[in-house]
């Protein structure tokens, strides 16, 4: 049962406008002060997307916004080592990262990366030595426009700050959590990540949230990721939270020469999901990778919007997404891939493929290019069906179950959106899922 909240019942724009002087004086940093009444009051103008705009047209956020949110969260929890525990990968040799409540935790954080700077968010805006940092990175690729965006220029505090300098190989993966428990309220996390790569560096990331509440919980995260010649950059997002959350997630990604970056997106869990993806390409030779893996059911949205900005020649990007929905959820994709007129022998590769499995699901998918130059490779396309009924058939006339049957070849449908990831547990933890929210006991 989801418990009601004392919070008169007010509309979300007007608690955020209502509440952020409140917040600006809570902070110790005051340096970005403007930036965030500017940020607001760009919100204020537009307010909330509705489905009148073209980017929102098949998301309703009215559930989200209809709420009253605390914006404040206790600090205080009451996690358990056991709790705590059911959320890893079996990562025994990774790195990990975690904030309970908006608040970075060192007693429950295991962090062994060295020759790095490594700094919770809020530390990070109070620190004065990482005061040029910011001035040059944050918000400079995010989005001015967006309502989102903007919310979370104005009342972030929370999240993680990462550079890693130049030729330092991170070799182990770094888990960051986001986990809100011990809340009476629904309550508001507007959570910020900035990772810098610079030339030759490498890094593995997996960012996750978990609500251990029965109250709302709703999570408004913007990522900047800096990807420098030669560098390499990973970030995997795993979606698998309660039927309580609301994640709205925008990522901006900024690559230089000869570099690469992947951002894999698996969503699994969550009432409604909206994921934002914006790759600029800023030289030549440069490698985008995005996939995703939705399986989603009842009345749960997941929404993929992505872009990819070709502004350079000899470059590739490879989009690969895949949806398998059930009861009465809803699917949506939009990608788009830009190229600009320079951008000559571009490589661009986008696909959604999708499987309902009752009449109630449904997607709206909608793959879209842009091409401005005439030397250039460019594919898109989109599928949506149910299984084959000739390979369920093959499968039960050799003794396989109904149920097993469909399970191994959703299982298959959904596998190649998994083939870039060198994580063994975190793919294995993927396999699981999978297996899970298809209901079967299926070892891969």
């Amino acid at each position: 049962m989801v418990q009601t909240t004392d919070i008169p019942v007010m509309a979300l724009k007007e608690q955020i406008i209502e509440n952020h002087n409140e917040f600006l004086e809570s902070l110790r940093h005051r340096f970005l002060d403007d930036s965030r009444k500017a940020a607001l009051q760009r919100f204020q103008n537009v307010g909330f997307p509705t489905k009148k705009d073209e980017e929102y047209k098949y998301t309703n956020l009215k559930e989200i916004t209809e709420k009253s949110y605390n914006f404040f969260p206790k600090e205080s929890h009451n996690i358990t080592k056991e709790q705590f525990d059911e959320l890893h990968l079996g990562e025994e040799n990774f790195d990990w990262i975690v904030f309970v409540n908006g608040k970075l935790h060192k007693e429950l954080s295991k962090v062994s990366i060295e020759n790095v700077e490594f700094l919770s968010f809020n530390y990070a805006l109070n620190d004065e030595k990482h005061k040029e940092v910011f001035e040059k990175y944050f918000n400079t690729i995010a989005s001015k426009e967006q309502a989102f965006t903007n919310l979370n220029l104005a009342y972030c505090k929370y999240g993680f700050f990462l550079k890693v300098p130049k030729n330092v190989v991170i070799e182990k993966p770094i888990h960051v959590f986001y986990i809100s428990q011990n809340q009476e309220e629904n309550t508001f996390y507007n959570t910020r990540n900035l990772l810098i790569v610079e030339e030759g560096a490498k890094v593995e990331v997996i960012e996750s949230h978990h609500n251990f509440d029965s109250t709302y919980v709703l999570t408004n995260s913007v990522t900047e990721i800096f990807t420098y010649p030669n560098a390499k950059a990973d970030w995997h997002k795993l979606q698998n939270d309660n039927n309580t959350t609301y994640l709205i997630d925008n990522t901006f990604a900024r690559q230089e020469k000869d570099s690469l970056t992947t951002v894999n997106t698996f969503s699994f869990g969550g009432k409604l999901v909206r994921n934002n993806l914006d790759f600029i390409h800023n030289g030549s030779n440069i490698n985008s990778f995005m996939n995703g893996i939705t399986i989603i059911g009842k009345d749960q949205l997941v929404d993929h919007h992505t872009a990819v900005h070709h502004n350079f020649p000899n470059c590739e990007s490879y989009q690969n997404y895949k949806g398998i929905f059930d009861g009465n959820a809803h699917g949506v994709f939009n990608g788009k891939v830009f190229v600009d007129k320079i951008a000559q022998k571009t490589n661009a590769y986008q696909q959604n493929n999708n499987v309902l499995l009752s009449e109630g699901a449904s997607i709206d998918t909608k793959p879209q290019l842009e091409i401005f130059a005439d030397d250039v490779k460019c594919s898109h396309g989109c599928t949506v069906g149910q299984l084959n009924e000739d390979a369920l058939f093959y499968l039960r006339a050799r003794g396989i179950s109904k149920k097993e049957a469909q399970a191994l070849l959703l299982y298959a449908f959904a596998n190649d959106a998994m083939q870039n990831i060198d994580i063994e547990p975190l793919k294995e933890k993927i396999s699981k899922l999978l297996a899970e929210k298809l209901g079967v006991d299926i070892e891969f």
